[in-house]
């Protein structure tokens, strides 16, 4: 199972501008790891999650997948291996039927035609949305775009699923639903999230992230509790760790 391995080795990047956008980042991730990725706005997040699929290429360091290094020579096995979900689904949803988007990423591996339709048929079923299947995207809801986004990736039979704000802009229901859905994976997973309750539900250990350093790495509930911790890193503790607003029962006591 080691190509269900990541493994980032004091990486750093900068952006054109000279900005320093991660500084000396490592970790390791095994297989069956569902691990979230945490830090204020600008933290370095979404860069690091980038760089797990190649498409940034680092200003120092390295990261592996399994046994292979993350180049260029091997990105078109990497990019079979680790499948991302972006934040916005609109950068992933762009052709005229929902099928079609679902099938885009086998068809470019050069897939036979039966198997592409088998995988779209079973990425759609997965995570609840077949009846979406002649839809175009633009006529989705927000959540019906996020399943379809997720049901792409799945098609492409991935060992890792990196997301990148999986419930963002999503109303309660819907965000529950792609909870509930993420449940059932048994990938990999890295999710990077403001949503700290997400993180509680879904993901046994936490990394947070700031001004590009890695601060932390350990068991969710640990760092979630640790309100020192978190008021450095400009984050707050999850909802149902902050009592009730209007009574103050289970809030801390000063």
């Amino acid at each position: 199972m080691s190509h269900h391995i990541v493994e980032v080795r004091d990486l750093a990047y900068r952006y054109p501008d000279g900005t320093s956008a991660l500084r000396g980042i490592s970790f390791r991730i095994t297989h069956g790891e569902s691990v979230a990725v945490v830090g204020s706005n600008g933290a370095g997040k979404s860069t690091l999650l980038l760089h797990l699929t190649g498409a940034l290429k680092p200003a120092s360091g390295e990261i592996r997948i399994g046994d292979f290094p993350v180049t260029a020579k091997t990105l078109p096995m990497i990019r079979r291996t680790v499948g991302m979900v972006f934040q916005d689904p609109d950068d992933q949803l762009f052709m005229p039927t929902v099928t079609d988007d679902v099938a885009f990423g086998p068809l470019n591996l050069g897939l036979p035609e039966e198997e592409v339709r088998s995988r779209v048929r079973e990425a759609l079923a997965i995570v609840g949305a077949g009846h979406l299947k002649d839809r175009p995207p633009y006529r989705l809801s927000q959540g019906e775009k996020r399943a379809v986004s997720i049901a792409t990736v799945l098609a492409m039979s991935p060992d890792i699923l990196v997301m990148d704000e999986p419930t963002a802009n999503m109303d309660p229901t819907a965000r529950r639903q792609v909870i509930e859905l993420l449940k059932t994976f048994e990938h990999t997973k890295i999710i990077a999230t403001h949503d700290l309750d997400l993180a509680m539900d879904l993901c046994r250990r936490t990394l947070i992230i700031h001004e590009g350093r890695m601060v932390a790495d350990g068991a969710t509930l640990e760092i979630m509790q640790d309100e020192a911790l978190l008021k450095q890193n400009r984050l707050e503790k999850p909802l149902r760790m902050q009592g009730c607003p209007v009574c103050g029962f289970g809030r801390p006591k000063n």
